[in-house]
């Protein structure tokens, strides 16, 4: 069998939360709480322009992806633009296809819900990121302008 993804429901809120837990400890910080997390995905469920897409990499695997799809309306394009937020596959599921099955899926949701759009944003030393993005189409050019797309960006105190 393979990868599959698939949109999560409201009951499956805990278990997005966990997933970005694990996401969090990956990046090697302890805020926000695994109580904050949860409540953040519940919200966000209720949010009709976020979406959460949970992956497995066979039929009879717990999920062990998760990818965060944000939904906003364009201007350029007069319809909703889909923006990446977050993706994360826990070890033991790396390489397994899971990857690959969420951005795919990803990409196939923004579809449906009349996206023209998919954006993110990758670290450029996230090598392993980069080229599953890569292999679906993602590029630094995605405006079909002159030089490289950069994301931009600034915290407020």
């Amino acid at each position: 069998m393979s990868a599959r993804a698939w949109l999560a429901g409201p009951d499956d809120a805990e278990v997005v939360a966990d997933l970005l837990v694990a996401f969090r400890d990956h990046m090697g910080v302890d805020w926000p709480s695994q109580n904050a997390f949860l409540a953040s995905v519940e919200r966000l469920m209720d949010d009709l322009d976020t979406d959460f897409l949970l992956a497995a990499p066979d039929g009879d695997a717990p999920p062990a992806g998760v990818l965060q799809l944000r939904f906003r309306f364009s201007v350029w394009k007069a319809a909703p633009d889909a923006w990446i937020e977050d993706v994360y596959v826990a070890p033991q599921a790396r390489r397994s296809g899971v990857g690959d099955a969420l951005v795919a899926r990803a990409i196939e949701r923004a579809a449906e819900r009349g996206a023209h759009r998919v954006e993110l944003d990758c670290n450029e030393d996230n090598a392993g990121a980069l080229a599953l993005y890569e292999r679906h189409g993602f590029s630094a050019r995605s405006k079909r302008s002159e030089g490289r797309d950069l994301f931009l960006g600034r915290p407020i105190d």
